[in-house]
C-alpha cells in the first residue's frame, strides 16, 4: 500500500459541526461512528430539508394544480436533475427513483430479466456481491431456466478478470457487479468489465451503493446500461435512491409496478403506460426523502468528491497501518484499490464479541457477514469486523478504535 501522506482541502472540524448526531455520548464515551458502509449520518442541510417540506409544502406531486403541489413537484423534480448531473447521465428520463439499490436491482431483474432472459441464457455476477445482487438474479434463473455464473475472487479480495473473460460467451445476457465491495472495499475495474460484456452483447448492471459517497461516477464514460445508488449511503435519507438506465433499454422494458402515475390512460379493456421515467414510478413516492436527497448530493458536490476521496484514503491508510501491529489481527481484503472500508478478524475472538466490547467504549462498527455470506465462505470465515470511514471521521477516532482493540486482545488473551 502506498504510504505517501495524502493532503486534502477539507476542514473536518467544520464538517463535523454539520452532523448533530456525532456530538453525543454512548455508554459514557464520545461516539465514534465507524459504520458508514451500512449507513452514513446526515448533515443539517438534509435534516432541515425534511423539516421544511413537512412544515411548508407537504403535498402530493405531479397531479395537483394548487400551490403546495406545484412547489412539491418542482422540488422533487429538481432532485432528479441533480441526480442526472451527479452521475453524468444524458437525460432526466434515465433517472428512476426507487427505495434504493436493492429495489433497483429487483426492478431490472424483474422487468428486463423476465422480458429478455430465455432458457439456457447465462447471467454473470461476482463473488464480491451483496445478497441483494445475488438473490434477484437467482429468481430470474429459476423462472427462466437460465444459468448463474460467478466471477471468482482472489486471495487479495479482487476479482479474477482472466476468469471473467473465460465465463463470457454468446450465452451471456446480463452481467451484474458492484462498483465497490461493501465487505472488503475493493474497487472493481468496472469500465473493463463493461467493455468485455458488451463485446459479447450482454448488458451490464452496476451496483453503486458503496461508490456513491466515495467515487466520481460518469455513466456515459463507463457506458454501463444500468447503475444504481442509495441515498442513505450518501449522507441522505433512508428509503430512497435512484436507478439509471439507458433510455433505449428502459423504453423496451415493461413496468415494474402497476397503479397511479405510471399510466397514461386506463380502461377495463387496456392500459397505456406513461412516458419515462414515470412508467416505473407507480403510486405516491417517498416525496420528502427524495426532496432532501438533493441536499445530500449538494453536500458531496460542495466538498468535492476528489477531496472526500483523498481524506478517506488517508484514513484508510492510517487505519491499515495502525492495526497491522495488533496481535492476531488479519485484514481481509487487501486489494490495491479500495474505498474506505477496513475488514478484519482477530484470532480466537468472535467478531460479535469484538463489536459488543467496542460498543461499550462508544465505538460503532459492523460485525458479521455483511450480507455477503458466499464471500465469507470464500475466505473460510464466519464474518469480519468492519470499520468504514466517512468524510467526518478523524485519525483520533482511529486511534480510539486501535486502543479499544488492544484492550480487547489483552483482556481475552
Amino acid at each position: 500500500m502506498n504510504t505517501t501522506a495524502v493532503r486534502t482541502k477539507l476542514d473536518v472540524d467544520i464538517i463535523r459541526k454539520e452532523f448533530p448526531i456525532l456530538h453525543q455520548r454512548v455508554n459514557g464515551r464520545d461516539l465514534v461512528y465507524l459504520d458508514n458502509a451500512a449507513t452514513s449520518q446526515k448533515p443539517l442541510s438534509v435534516i432541515n430539508a425534511l423539516v421544511d417540506y413537512y412544515k411548508g409544502y407537504n403535498a402530493n406531486i405531479h397531479r395537483g394544480i394548487h400551490t403546495l403541489a406545484e412547489r412539491a413537484t418542482k422540488a422533487y423534480e429538481l432532485t432528479r436533475t441533480t441526480a442526472k448531473d451527479f452521475i453524468s447521465a444524458s437525460s432526466e428520463q434515465e433517472i428512476i427513483f426507487t427505495r434504493g439499490v436493492t429495489e433497483s436491482i429487483n426492478l431490472v431483474a424483474t422487468s428486463y430479466g423476465r422480458a429478455f432472459i430465455k432458457e439456457r441464457d447465462e447471467i454473470i455476477i461476482s463473488g464480491l456481491e451483496h445478497h441483494s445482487n445475488i438473490v434477484p438474479w437467482q429468481f430470474v434463473c429459476e423462472e427462466k431456466k437460465a444459468s448463474l455464473k460467478v466471477i471468482p475472487v482472489t486471495d487479495q479480495g479482487e476479482l479474477d478478470i482472466d476468469e471473467y473473460r473465460k465465463l463470457l460467451s454468446g450465452k451471456t445476457k446480463i452481467v451484474s457487479v458492484n462498483h465497490a465491495s461493501n465487505s472488503l472495499g475493493t474497487i472493481n475495474p468496472i469500465k473493463e468489465i463493461i467493455q468485455l460484456a458488451h463485446e459479447v452483447g450482454a448488458v451490464v448492471f452496476v451496483d453503486g451503493a458503496q461508490a456513491g459517497p466515495h467515487l466520481e461516477i460518469d455513466v456515459q464514460d463507463l457506458d454501463c446500461d444500468f447503475y444504481a445508488v442509495s441515498s442513505h449511503k450518501m449522507y441522505g435519507p433512508t428509503g430512497t435512491g435512484f436507478l439509471f438506465g439507458k433510455k433505449e433499454l428502459l423504453e423496451k422494458m415493461p413496468p415494474y409496478h402497476g397503479g397511479g402515475e405510471m399510466i397514461k390512460e386506463v380502461t377495463f379493456e387496456k392500459t397505456t403506460y406513461n412516458e419515462l421515467p414515470y412508467k416505473f414510478e407507480a403510486g405516491t413516492p417517498n416525496i420528502a426523502d427524495v426532496v432532501a436527497y438533493k441536499n445530500a448530493m449538494d453536500f458531496i458536490n460542495g466538498l468535492g468528491r476528489e477531496n472526500i476521496a483523498a481524506h478517506e484514503h488517508g484514513l484508510l491508510q492510517y487505519a491499515t497501518e495502525r492495526v497491522s501491529s495488533l496481535k492476531g489481527l488479519q485484514v481481509i481484503g487487501k486489494g490495491a484499490d479500495k474505498v474506505s472500508v477496513l475488514s478484519f478478524t482477530i484470532d480466537g475472538i468472535h467478531p460479535f464479541d469484538i463489536g459488543q466490547m467496542l460498543d461499550a467504549r462508544g465505538i460503532a462498527v459492523r460485525t458479521g457477514h455483511h450480507c455477503t455470506q458466499p464471500l465469507m465462505d470464500r475466505f473460510g470465515i464466519e464474518g469480519t469486523v468492519r470499520a468504514s470511514f466517512a468524510v467526518y471521521n478523524t485519525k483520533t477516532e482511529i486511534d480510539q478504535l486501535v486502543e479499544g482493540l488492544e484492550r480487547i486482545i489483552n483482556f481475552i488473551k
